[in-house]
């Protein structure tokens, strides 16, 4: 497969930080273009854009329809049509590559036509003060820290036993967004976490350079991952669209029942009456008719769920009342 690259890049408001990451991908020699997605930003960053892309020919640039915010999993999946090259890589509008992101990747693909994407190491660049606790557990975040079978990657990656990776650190082949689908427009935040489960089942993904930073996470206040509110809104969602998503994909039923686990916790947590977890059961499954008939359905129905709860209850008073009596002997 020839060499052809495109670098993706969605940006919003980011009018300090672009154009060092657009020259960063222009300094790679692999990059054939540098597909940047202006996702309505109302800062100075079109501007900064006009230009560059006047200076450059590789930089392309595009918008959304009346130039609309609509978010980075609609401005990446504009970006995925735009790109004309067999391999893709992201990088986030903060974020900047490090010289020779690309090199050992390439050398990686070349050793097994049957890899489908590699992922890298991505190091952290702090703009402002934080607290040592915190870089040293972003520092944990953004890579993996042993290289991982493509076939247990997915488990890796759900527990985050030895990290995660970011997604500027992946390289794929453009063929991947065939199998796997785009980006989850509903997702507001985790959609690349959702990305990176679907490739871990449905693709063969390798470690490329996990040791040394390829490219490096830009770290401030703005960045999302400081808004907890939004990830506690949108951790149920996320599971039940890998739910869906593996009801239509062929997906094992063991693997499924990790989803169905994390969903069940997460909605009990809400602690609501029981007909609306019957309520909520039927429509969850609605979406994934093909589980209906296995036995995640009865294993996982709510009454199922209540009944063995309550018999684990009535165990650990009987087992407590045993060993008082024991112990009053």
């Amino acid at each position: 497969m020839e060499k052809k690259l495109s670098v993706i890049i969605p940006v919003y408001n980011a009018e300090q930080f672009i154009e060092k990451s657009i020259r960063s991908a222009l300094d790679q020699p692999e990059v054939t273009e540098v597909i940047v997605v202006n996702d309505g930003s109302t800062d100075g960053t079109q501007a900064i854009l006009t230009w560059m892309q006047n200076e450059n020919p590789k930089v392309k640039v595009f918008q959304h329809p009346n130039y609309e915010n609509k978010g980075r999993s609609a401005t990446r999946n504009l970006g995925l049509q735009n790109a004309t090259a067999n391999y893709i890589a992201f990088l986030d509008a903060d974020d900047y590559y490090l010289p020779n992101r690309f090199t050992n990747d390439f050398k990686v693909f070349q050793t097994n036509d049957q890899i489908d994407g590699v992922y890298n190491a991505v190091g952290l660049r702090f703009y402002n003060t934080v607290s040592h606790e915190l870089r040293n557990e972003m520092k944990r975040q953004f890579t993996l820290t042993k290289k991982i079978e493509a076939k247990n990657l997915f488990c890796a990656l759900l527990k985050g036993t030895y990290g995660y990776f970011h997604i500027s650190g992946l390289t794929l082949k453009r063929e991947v967004f065939e199998v796997i689908g785009a980006f989850n427009t509903k997702l507001v935040v985790s959609e690349d976490s959702d990305i990176f489960l679907r490739l871990a089942l449905k693709c063969t993904l390798v470690a490329s350079n996990i040791n040394d930073s390829v490219a490096m996470r830009g770290i401030h206040s703005n960045n999302v991952f400081y808004r907890r509110d939004l990830y506690d809104e949108n951790d149920l969602y996320f599971y039940e669209s890998m739910y869906e998503w593996s009801s239509k994909n062929k997906i094992n039923l063991n693997t499924v029942e990790k989803f169905l686990e994390r969903i069940w916790i997460l909605k009990y947590r809400k602690k609501e009456k029981k007909h609306k977890y019957l309520i909520y059961w039927f429509r969850l499954n609605l979406k994934a008719p093909k589980f209906l008939f296995s036995y995640l359905s009865v294993k996982y129905f709510p009454l199922t769920r209540f009944f063995k709860k309550k018999l684990y209850m009535v165990k650990s008073k009987i087992n407590y009342l045993l060993l008082n009596s024991l112990n009053n002997k």
